[in-house]
């Protein structure tokens, strides 16, 4: 007869964790869910409740009050308009906030993410700073990420299911430094659909319509790394930051002149000069400098000592 050794005992699998989502705007619905569909008990509010009814007839559970809400969950994630409206919030809540991890995930400058860490801290609990760097009906998808800094402890604790809402990237200790790169990246987000919207208006004038206009300059946009950075966007970025700006291909001079054709251009169309007119003084600056030579990146130093006014 032969004997079989039984099976060992499965692991049970981490039963994951409880969440409160604060702020049920397009981005705290679309996290809520996408944390009810991992498994993890969600606890929710929002300013007007009505709008945690979907989310409720999903599995979360509407918490009555800010405190409430709080005290269901070790992690606490806000998704609010402006830092200022955690303070609205939580006013009365912060006696609930001893022990727990703030996860701030709303919008605002750097300055004010380091003096809401501070408060955090006063009362208590941990904070991270995060930025969402996609949309969202994007949240959870491959294309997710989120950058974060704060509490590195904290942080660490609650990777895995920070990492459900997307890819995780820690920046370091400072709260400031995620919010930083979150308005960077808005930075260049924002200024390329000024500059759409404002081409868009530009080939208007001649009657050529966004249909026919956006799907090839879309595609002028698909090809600028190619374009900015042939041999690899890191030697690019390596060459900036020895501040090198080798101007081979194209240098300040052609594209300020560029520039310059862009306002005039703008300004005999009769469409509104404003953005033309700040890209065309830093080829300007440049150009001034002594860099007419280099290459566009060039301009950097321009911006990062701009002229005050007397």
């Amino acid at each position: 007869m032969t004997h079989t050794s039984p099976a060992p005992p499965a692991h049970p699998s981490p039963v994951p964790a409880p969440v409160t989502v604060l702020g049920l705007g397009p981005m705290g619905q679309a996290m809520s869910r996408t944390l009810l569909g991992a498994g993890h008990p969600v606890t929710v509010w929002n300013r007007t409740p009505a709008r945690a009814a979907e989310l409720v007839a999903a599995g979360a559970r509407l918490a009555h009050s800010p405190a409430g809400a709080v005290a269901a969950s070790d992690l606490v994630l806000l998704s609010l308009t402006h830092y200022q409206a955690m303070y609205d919030v939580m006013g009365g809540a912060t006696a609930a906030l001893a022990g727990r991890t703030l996860v701030n995930l709303s919008s605002d400058t750097p300055t004010a993410t380091r003096d809401a860490a501070a408060w955090a801290r006063e009362h208590g609990a941990a904070f991270v700073t995060g930025g969402v760097m996609v949309p969202a009906p994007m949240i959870g998808s491959e294309r997710s990420s989120v950058f974060y800094s704060g509490d590195e402890e904290a942080f660490r604790t609650h990777a895995a299911t920070l990492a459900q809402i997307g890819r995780p990237r820690f920046l370091g200790t400072d709260p400031g430094r995620a919010q930083l790169m979150y308005q960077a990246h808005l930075d260049v987000f924002l200024t390329t659909l000024a500059g759409l919207a404002h081409a868009t208006a530009m080939v208007g004038t001649a009657g050529i319509g966004a249909e026919d206009f956006l799907p090839d300059v879309l595609q002028l946009l698909g090809a600028v790394p190619d374009m900015i950075a042939p041999e690899g966007v890191a030697g690019l970025g390596r060459q900036i930051d020895e501040g090198e700006h080798p101007g081979d291909g194209s240098n300040v001079t052609m594209m300020g002149a560029t520039a310059d054709h862009i306002r005039e251009t703008s300004e005999i169309v009769g469409i509104d000069t404003a953005l033309p007119a700040a890209v065309q003084e830093h080829y300007h600056r440049a150009i001034a400098d002594g860099g007419g030579a280099d290459g566009w990146t060039r301009i950097i130093d321009g911006i990062r000592a701009p002229r005050r006014a007397a």
